[in-house]
């Protein structure tokens, strides 16, 4: 038994009545920010399966601000459980002593997670139509929690809406990149404020793909870790960005139902009436939130010992976030760039077959030859350098176009650099109007040209080119 099981079994011994042994213990492949273990116990002469959740590496980690830490979050979890919440039962709160970092074991459910499959899977045919409901009951039950008598004043952060904005705005600028359309949504998100709220406990990452499902209903509400106090609608928003649709943008909660459905499960249990322009609110800024949240993967791979192709590539997907936030804020026609598939190139080979060439090899050898996150990452190779030939196809054409365009605006024969940073300071400082049509325009045009270049097949993308 290695050093780590012995340390689990110790731990095991002391949580659970009646446990017997450790039989096994397989750390899953899931989870970008922390450690989910499955583990198998023998209880009464019988196997069992519980689930740990741990802390990177097993460290102990301080709470920061916006990360209340897992202890929080395994007290976050029983609370929702009093609260009529399903959720899994903690059995025990990793201590320092244990030598196994911050953490909890709990509860071992079986059910469907995975946001593609939860819009997609048959199992779920029949109960689909019902989860936006579902759902909305939940987040009621999750916004009623006392927030005193759960003790949970003394682990959250309380966030205002413009908090929220500014805190979010500030990280994005702190990455020293000009994305004008970010600036535009942070200005009208700051414009547009909503209205009072009664301050309750906030998931903050209520959203298809963190819910467990099955054939009866929600099994589970999961990934507590960034829960806040601040404004309960912030969660009904979040579940409706297109970002967690997973191509089903007919069905703007979670892919699987309608916001009515959401609102009447909501009032249902609630008494309180759903504002439905409180929940767009929240919805722009999701997808606010989530294009700066991609831009942060690429600054951690530039800054951080991650170097792993996912991050980079996911980057790469603030382009989807924005042009949701076009879809939301600035609908209108838009002139798409042509694709030259024939490049002026005598070379042989020429640079797309050479790009080409290695994502076929990903795409076909490497991944008929592994399984796992290998095969995974392979696959996030190859979908990279799709990106790249579809930019070598029409980066020229597209930046001349562009660079017109801010010419325009500001009469100026300025490089393209220099006048996309004057409006990312415009908009910042204010001095640029929300609703010039040069502005709105351009924002449009760059926008949805650049996500026809990073994900041609993304709903959002689609939704704007009509």
């Amino acid at each position: 038994m290695s050093p780590f099981d012995e340390k689990l079994e110790a731990v095991l011994s002391k949580a659970l009545s009646g446990f017997e042994r450790l039989s096994k213990s397989e750390r899953l492949s899931g989870g970008a920010s922390q450690e989910t273990y499955r583990l198998e116990i023998i209880e009464g002469g019988k196997t069992k399966t519980l689930a740990m959740r741990r802390s990177p590496g097993g460290e102990n980690v301080e709470p920061t601000p916006g990360h209340p830490g897992l202890a929080a979050e395994a007290q976050l979890m029983s609370a929702a459980l009093n609260a009529g919440v399903p959720e899994p039962k903690v059995h025990y709160v990793l201590a320092p002593e244990d030598g196994l970092g911050d953490g909890f074991v709990m509860e071992w459910l079986e059910g469907i997670a995975l946001g593609a499959k939860v819009v997609r899977d048959p199992t779920l045919d029949e109960i689909r139509p019902t989860l936006a409901r579902r759902c909305g009951e939940a987040l009621a039950r999750i916004h009623a929690i006392d927030l005193e008598a759960s003790g949970l004043t003394s682990c959250l952060d309380v966030l205002t809406p413009a908090e929220y904005v500014e805190q979010t705005w500030q990280r994005y600028r702190d990455y020293d990149t000009a994305q004008p359309m970010i600036d535009y949504t942070a200005r009208w998100l700051l414009d547009n404020l909503s209205g009072d709220f009664q301050p309750s406990l906030v998931h903050n990452d209520f959203r298809n793909g963190n819910i467990m499902f099955d054939e009866n209903g929600i099994v589970a509400v999961l990934d507590w870790e960034v829960a806040h106090i601040g404004d309960p609608m912030r969660d009904l928003g979040w579940i409706c960005t297109n970002s967690w649709r997973f191509g089903r943008s007919d069905l703007p909660v979670g892919g699987f139902g309608l916001y009515q459905e959401l609102f009447e499960g909501y009032e249902s249990v609630s008494g309180t009436k759903v504002d439905p322009e409180r929940v767009r609110w929240w919805e722009v800024f999701g997808s606010f939130w989530w294009a700066i949240g991609c831009l942060g993967m690429a600054e951690h791979y530039r800054t951080g010992p991650d170097k792993t192709v996912e991050r980079p590539a996911i980057g790469r997907r603030s382009s989807e976030c924005q042009v949701d936030c076009v879809n939301l804020l600035i609908p209108g026609d838009v002139d798409l760039v042509a694709h030259d598939n024939q490049l002026d190139s005598n070379d042989m080979p020429r640079v797309e077959e050479l790009l080409a060439s290695v994502r076929n090899f990903l795409r076909e050898d490497v991944m008929d030859e592994t399984a796992g996150r290998t095969n995974f990452l392979a696959r996030v190779a190859s979908n990279s350098l799709d990106i790249v030939i579809r930019e070598q196809s029409v980066v020229s054409a597209f930046r001349d176009e562009e660079h017109k365009r801010l010419k325009a605006i500001f009469d100026s024969e300025e490089k393209i650099n220099e006048l996309r940073w004057a409006l990312t300071r415009g908009l910042r400082e204010g001095s640029a109007g929300l609703d010039d049509p040069k502005l709105l325009e351009y924002l449009r045009f760059t926008v949805v040209n650049q996500v026809a270049i990073d994900q041609p097949n993304y709903s959002g993308y689609k939704t704007a080119i009509g």
